[in-house]
């Protein structure tokens, strides 16, 4: 079984969510009564459960799909059939991927702290009972004799399932003794428990400084008009993205940014710090009992890079390739400080501090590029970029969006949307836009698939249904929402997880949308990012606020110039929270403080903050991406294959390339491996030649990918 997934962005980020009626392009508003579903079994899901319904059908949910599994369990090994046990386990995991989300993900967005807590609670009952079910050797031994009964009869994408199920089954244990089974079940189930209180521990954390305006010096009246007062006049700064981000980047006041740096890694430091080291603990014990030399090695098996040796390379390999670029980067910004210092009279320490970097990053982006990002950002009202997305996607992969009129959401402002292709009229999906942030709302940009696309058992496609989840700067009076460049770029990300889930055409919910190999399933959305960078796309999203003219073309050229800026210490933090994710998970026990702190000062070259602790608010170790944050990295490579040898070379608009990427690639979902994806549809082997020209840095002969 599988919990909630949420695809969750790694990149900086502050996002919200639209609050007037969009505009869109090439799409219309259709009411919730006349969504065609030709062919496609509905959108079930419901937001307005209480508490206590919410704990009935829990309990519901899980004795139902338990009786299948006894049923299968019961069956004598010489009667086992792929209609009484492939099938049928099939079924049953389509019902509880169907029916499991309107209980489990109200935790995220939910207004209701009631409701969040009681969606937490059914989570760590499903997330108990994922561990159940996954523990099943009764099961598992029907599984096994089906394979060695009727393996060669079966279909390529049963064929998979069936070994995916048996890999599993191999992963929990299930052809190994009681004792060890029950032992690595006690704690599977530890581990979700700290997992899902890891991340409720951030999602509820409201943590805020208070500042006069001077020490704010340097942020725009905008940025200030939308922060709340004190009774004495004084601004308070919450550490939601579109607070700590902007304040980050563009306040002078160095004092300012320590103490906001220092507290917003030190959200919840003890409890969660506590937490993690557990975790990592827990995680060593069950890979060892399962055989395997570390938990990374335990996870990366079922991925494109199948062990922590491999991983280690290509991380070695890119540090290696960064390492002379990233010297450079610092000493300009070292430069940039000692300048600044000396203008205005302030204290040069001799050294770069953690609160420093995204400050003098952005300056390199001024100085070097001359981006005015207070003047760039009023371009980007976040209806105009929705509408210009919206417009790209559709144009690009052959589909049309309508908004649903009276749609049954969680949230008055949540919008919902029906996708058609344009060539059958099919409706082909749905999806869910959250931008804004609020209290108790999922503090991240994320997507997260509700409902899978794959055949129920009547033999119709289940309709696919999505959410992206974000934190946009709410419209205030005289201003819409207007995004900062990097924000758009989250956008196009998250909506192409957004995408990949509601194109996927699978047999199985098992490969359903993004449930792909970790180390792939960034691959769609982090190649659709390279919109944001071209002129025509960024043209088509973004108008003046206030009169509607374009961007003027000097700054957009300044703009697209700007990419390459930073892209050594940038990508080094990615090498950095690899390298720390890889430490973590190939130990039996770490201190993480101490393993951050080390990685930061050797990679990047600049001490952690004295008294943080930033991997006790790193939500990827405890979501899903437990030795597997190489991934961003890895998946980048190839994403930025596929954009230059196809659409660069064939056309960023061309809609035949773009809908022979849906087919091959998002309507695969996980139904086949992720490297073979890549050579069908680039028509060879994939390279690291278009990662190190995209970032303008140096290429050599070993580019090439193994």
């Amino acid at each position: 079984m599988c919990a909630l997934r949420a695809v969750v962005c790694r990149t900086v980020c502050s996002v919200s969510k639209p609050v007037l009626r969009m505009t869109i392009h090439n799409s219309c508003v259709i009411s919730a009564r006349d969504c065609s579903q030709t062919g496609n079994r509905r959108n079930t899901l419901r937001w307005d459960l209480s508490p206590a319904e919410i704990r009935t059908a829990t309990d519901s949910l899980i004795n139902r799909v338990k009786k299948v599994y006894d049923d299968i369990g019961s069956l004598k090994i010489e009667n086992v059939s792929t209609e009484n046990t492939l099938k049928a386990l099939a079924n049953a995991k389509l019902d509880y991927a169907s029916s499991r989300h309107v209980l489990d993900f109200p935790q995220y967005v939910c207004p209701s702290k009631e409701i969040r807590a009681a969606s937490t609670e059914a989570d760590k009952k499903l997330s108990e009972f994922d561990v159940e079910i996954s523990m099943r050797e009764d099961v598992f031994k029907r599984i096994t004799a089906l394979q060695e009964k009727f393996h060669e009869d079966l279909l390529p994408e049963e064929k998979r399932f069936l070994n995916r199920l048996i890999t599993l089954g191999k992963q929990k244990g299930l052809h190994l003794s009681k004792d060890i089974q029950e032992e690595i079940k006690r704690t599977s189930k530890l581990i979700s428990e700290l997992s899902i209180e890891f991340n409720k521990n951030l999602n509820e954390d409201t943590t805020f400084l208070v500042f006069s305006e001077h020490e704010l010096g340097g942020l725009a009246d905008s940025y200030l008009n939308g922060l709340d007062k004190t009774a004495d006049g004084r601004y308070k700064v919450t550490l939601e993205y579109p607070h700590y981000y902007p304040l980050m980047k563009r306040c002078h006041n160095p004092e300012t940014r320590r103490k906001m740096e220092t507290a917003f890694h030190s959200r919840c430091k003890e409890v969660n710090t506590g937490i993690l080291e557990q975790l990592i603990q827990l995680r060593a014990k069950v890979a060892d009992l399962l055989g395997y030399s570390s938990h990374a090695n335990y996870v990366l098996e079922i991925n494109m890079a199948k062990n922590a040796n491999n991983v280690s390379d290509f991380l070695d390999t890119f540090y290696e390739t960064l390492k002379p670029i990233g010297v450079k980067e610092r000493k300009y910004i070292l430069a940039l400080k000692k300048r600044e210092c000396l203008m205005k009279g302030l204290h040069f320490d001799g050294q770069i501090n953690a609160w420093d970097l995204p400050y003098y990053m952005n300056q390199v982006e001024q100085c070097k590029f001359a981006v005015n990002k207070d003047k760039l950002i009023e371009y980007f009202p976040l209806d105009v970029v929705t509408e210009g997305l919206f417009g790209i996607y559709q144009e690009l992969l052959g589909l049309a969006f309508a908004e649903v009129e009276h749609a049954h959401v969680w949230h008055e402002n949540v919008k919902l949307y029906s996708a058609q292709d344009t060539e059958t009229g099919e409706e082909i999906g749905q999806f869910y836009l959250d931008l804004h942030p609020r209290e108790g709302k999922y503090g991240h940009a994320a997507c997260f698939g509700l409902q899978p696309g794959c055949k129920g058992p009547d033999g119709k496609r289940q309709l696919p249904v999505a959410a992206m989840v974000a934190n946009f700067t709410k419209p205030r009076k005289g201003f819409p929402s207007l995004l900062q460049h990097h924000e758009v770029e989250t956008y196009f990300h998250e909506f192409g997880h957004v995408m990949h889930e509601i194109c996927s055409k699978t047999m199985f919910s098992e490969f359903s949308g993004t449930l792909v190999e970790t180390d792939f399933v960034e691959v769609p959305s982090q190649m659709l990012e390279n919109w944001v960078w071209e002129k025509e796309p960024l043209r088509r999203m973004s108008r003046h606020y206030k009169d509607g003219t374009p961007i003027p073309d000097n700054l957009l050229d300044k703009l697209i110039a700007s990419r390459v800026a930073n892209t050594g210490l940038m990508n080094l933090r990615q090498v950095v929270l690899s390298k720390v994710d890889q430490t973590l998970h190939t130990s039996s026990q770490a201190d993480s403080a101490e393993v951050f702190a080390n990685h930061y000062k050797d990679i990047l070259g600049v001490p952690a903050t004295p008294g943080t602790n930033m991997t006790a608010s790193f939500s990827h170790l405890a979501g899903g991406y437990d030795g597997q944050y190489y991934s961003y990295l890895w998946s980048e490579v190839y994403s930025l294959d596929i954009y230059f040898s196809r659409f660069k070379k064939e056309g960023i608009m061309n809609p035949k390339v773009g809908r022979e990427y849906r087919r091959v690639i998002l309507e695969a979902g996980g139904s086949v491996d992720g490297m073979d994806m890549l050579k069908s549809f680039l028509g060879r082997n994939p390279q690291q030649d278009s990662f190190f020209q995209c970032k303008g840095l140096i290429k050599s002969e070993e580019t090439k990918m193994v």
